[in-house]
């Protein structure tokens, strides 16, 4: 059931409207078509309250309230049914040559084992999808993707394919039916390490093991959504309802949903799909840069490089930033204005930061006014409060790197 504080289901509310409602829908009457994770039935008979996101039905939040299960895994440990995500293997010997030719990312420069977030992008430069690529230490990729993009990353992957095939390549496609989910938080590795043999402290940000967790077969990748140290670990759908329970069985774990998910991306500066980055903005104005290899860069080989890789060096008209005000939220598609009432651009995400006690937001504004510390306005029912251009994440980050 939802939490009965007023102080609670207001704020839940404000996240939703502030970022995720988008992807969100309550219609009762189409719940038998939602696709439905292996743990559904758990979320329910631990008071999920689900709702439909990306054609699933997820929980949106638990028993606590939406800032106490924040707080909860910024302080200890949370978990998270993220299984809705799309979850790939590439095989072949020319596997990365294939992904290369989708995504902006040095596949090739990667260690064994080690994964990099990266991007689908189309011909005009726009981001299609934003995706983790794992380079195994066995004979394939291990892509996972958004949910929400699942039919069309799933389309333009198998397209590419059928190229490569008639073109002789040796590559192929398994899309995975596993579950996933995500332990984050400070505590997670100690609360992990008692079901593992492998040490933990070996496994850095971004990297990826197969391993045994409590005795279940798994692959534990040290990433995650939330800004904390964390994993997201690969399950056999028959077996992970077992390992869920055994890490709930620790009093620092709790279940999460995805109102939590959502403020905690979005202090960790973190982009959703659809709200924040999209087919009509490039990785340069999304600034994802960082994303592109820098071999890449020179070689111009993946779709959309002729647009992107000038942009590099020269301005866009728009440029992502961060955005903190006080006062009313700020919600996407709230205008942002100049100081002297002009608009200047649109946030795309926005939310009351529990940690922070004020608002925060992204958005894209003309790059004249994209620097730190421009003070700029936000325009909330109808009137302009004043909001400062702020370096994100908004709250540090704590990944684990050695």
């Amino acid at each position: 059931m939802w939490a009965r504080s007023a102080r609670g289901t207001r704020s839940l509310g404000l996240v939703l409207r502030g970022s995720v409602q988008k992807h969100l829908r309550r219609d009762a009457s189409s719940a038998a078509e939602l696709k439905k994770t292996p743990l559904f039935e758990f979320h329910r008979a631990s008071g999920g309250k689900m709702v439909e996101f990306a054609g699933w039905s997820m929980p949106v939040q638990y028993t606590d309230s939406h800032i106490s299960s924040h707080m909860h895994t910024r302080q200890h440990c949370s978990l998270f049914d993220v299984s809705h995500m799309l979850q790939t293997k590439v095989h072949g010997k020319d596997r990365v040559k294939f992904m290369e030719s989708l995504v902006v990312a040095d596949i090739a420069e990667l260690k064994d084992n080690q994964g990099t977030l990266s991007l689908f992008t189309n011909d005009r430069g726009g981001i299609m999808d934003d995706l983790i690529v794992t380079k195994t230490d066995q004979t394939f990729l291990y892509v996972v993707s958004n949910a929400g993009c699942a039919d069309k990353d799933s389309a333009h992957m198998k397209a590419k394919l059928a190229e490569f095939k008639s073109a002789g390549h040796d590559v192929d496609l398994e899309f995975l039916d596993d579950a996933l989910i995500a332990l984050q938080g400070p505590t997670m590795s100690r609360v992990l390490q008692e079901g593992m043999k492998d040490d933990l402290t070996k496994l850095t940000f971004m990297f990826s093991a197969v391993t045994t967790a409590f005795g279940v077969p798994c692959r534990v990748t040290r990433c995650g959504y939330t800004g904390e140290d964390g994993v997201e670990i690969s399950v056999p759908s028959s077996r992970v309802v077992e390992l869920t329970e055994r890490l709930l069985s620790n009093p620092e774990v709790k279940l999460a949903g995805l109102g939590a998910r959502d403020s905690l991306r979005l202090e960790a500066g973190l982009c959703l799909y659809g709200n924040d980055i999209d087919e009509t903005t490039t990785p340069v104005e999304g600034t994802l840069v960082w994303t592109i290899g820098k071999r890449r860069r020179q070689t111009r080989d993946f779709p959309g490089a002729d647009i992107i890789v000038p942009q590099i060096k020269n301005k866009t008209q728009k440029k992502r930033v961060g955005l903190v005000s006080t006062g009313p939220p700020v919600r996407p598609h709230t205008p942002i204005l100049s100081t002297d009432g002009k608009v200047i651009g649109e946030v795309t995400s926005g939310c009351p930061s529990p940690c922070l006690k004020k608002n925060v937001a992204m958005g894209y504004v003309d790059s004249a006014f994209s620097k730190n510390g421009t003070q700029i306005q936000v325009e909330v029912r109808k009137k302009a409060v004043p909001a400062t251009v702020s370096k994100m994440p908004f709250v540090p980050t704590n990944y684990y790197t050695g």
